[in-house]
């Protein structure tokens, strides 16, 4: 790779034309500069996530038990991990420039696989899943070899990362030969030491590009509220009546202010808290614990809600069973928790009301199991409208004021 000097008074498009007219058959590949925009390939790799939180659901509905609540939560949060690693991968280099593109299409496919493997993960397709799982995690390494060829920190921060992956995946390689309880222990600590890596090898080395970072984590979000909308129509399996229609409309309620919860105010705030950080050590940490882990949780939760909402549509009328009333409810409080920490993370605030509001989810379990699903649905769509309510009336002023300056 051949990293661009960007003359005085050029911008770094100029200089990456002028670089690829040069030399492009040659490119390895090309370091993004500061172009903010999430590129067209970013969407598209996105779209195999997609498929693999939708299997992730699939996996928890068809075991609705403790054991396989967790073990769908485990798997979300490997393949979360991975995600988030091509996020940060695609704030250092170009993902449309070079040899990058051509591997980001082998990673696609290899991520393809890993979730069709997603319902036989600690099963049948227990050893495929692992072995496509290190292939995509080996195209991201070598990929931030490459990008790291001119730039010593950022090669320290690899080597790094290189070993904690090397552990991780060698866990999950492991424990595709085990079962039971011990499978289950294998994927948690490979898990745990994988997400465990960058507070071993600090975060000084690593290069972002705010906006993009902020803007990619952000439509991940939306991928999973997604996945939330097509819980409702997968769940209505018994045809279409008016109590479906009810818990269709109100699902969607559900799934709105889940998304207003964060959109609204929430994401903005955060990008900007993330732009005004000085580059390097504040910067990058502000980016692992609120991006790389606070929204790990927000995405779990939303996963669990839309397990909530899939089992809702197909028991309308009867009350949830214990572990489907836990992830919707549960889910939504998880999802509230970690805005909690996110906020207190970017600006130091304590958000009194979602606290509460989580502790109301929680509350409102031992009526979860006795309330028909329909009723329960309503319950908590209130729960959060009530919220949303509140924090608008309260914070009119100073919400207004905060969207029209991040607008500008």
């Amino acid at each position: 790779m051949r990293q661009v000097a960007v003359p005085a008074g050029s911008s770094w498009q100029d200089a990456r034309v002028s670089d690829r007219t040069r030399s492009h058959p040659r490119v390895a590949a090309v370091l993004r500069g500061d172009e903010e925009r999430v590129t067209p390939l970013e969407l598209f790799f996105d779209l195999v996530f997609v498929l693999a939180i939708t299997q992730c659901t699939t996996l928890m509905a068809a075991d609705p038990s403790w054991i396989g609540l967790g073990r769908g939560v485990l798997v979300l949060g490997v393949l979360w991990w991975s995600w988030g690693g091509y996020a940060w991968l695609t704030s250092v280099v170009d993902p449309e420039e070079g040899i990058v593109r051509l591997v980001m299409f082998a990673a696609m496919a290899a991520l393809l696989v890993v979730a069709l493997c997603v319902p036989g993960a600690f099963g049948a397709t227990a050893l495929l899943f692992a072995c496509a799982y290190a292939a995509v995690r080996v195209a991201h390494i070598a990929l931030f070899v490459l990008a790291s060829r001119d730039d010593p920190a950022l090669r320290r921060s690899v080597v790094g990362l290189a070993g904690s992956t090397a552990v991780g995946t060698g866990l999950l390689i492991a424990a595709s030969f085990a079962g039971g309880i011990l499978q289950t222990a294998l994927w948690a600590l490979a898990l745990i030491l994988d997400m465990a890596g960058p507070y071993f090898f600090g975060v000084e080395g690593w290069k972002l590009v705010p906006g993009h970072f902020a803007e990619r984590h952000g439509l991940i979000v939306l991928i999973a509220l997604g996945e939330s909308i097509v819980a409702i129509g997968v769940g209505a399996t018994d045809g279409v009546n008016a109590g479906v229609v009810a818990a269709a409309v109100i699902g969607t309620v559900v799934a709105t202010s889940l998304w207003w919860l964060y959109f609204d105010v929430v994401a903005l705030v955060a990008a900007r808290r993330l732009a005004h950080a000085s580059p390097g050590r504040e910067r990058n940490s502000i980016a692992r614990d609120s991006f790389s882990y606070l929204h790990f949780p927000m995405v779990a939760g939303i996963v669990l809600v839309a397990l909530g909402l899939k089992k809702t549509l197909a028991h309308v009328e009867h009350h949830l069973h214990v572990v489907p009333a836990v992830a919707l409810l549960g889910g939504t409080a998880l999802y509230l928790l970690a805005h909690v920490a996110f906020r207190w993370r970017n600006v130091h605030r304590f958000s009194l009301q979602r606290l509460i509001a989580a502790i109301v989810c929680v509350a409102l379990l031992p009526a979860a199991v006795k309330l028909p699903a329909l009723a329960l649905l309503g319950i908590l769509a209130a729960v959060l409208l009530a919220l949303i309510g509140y924090e608008h009336v309260r914070f009119m002023s100073l919400r207004e004021r905060l969207r029209h300056q991040l607008a500008e």
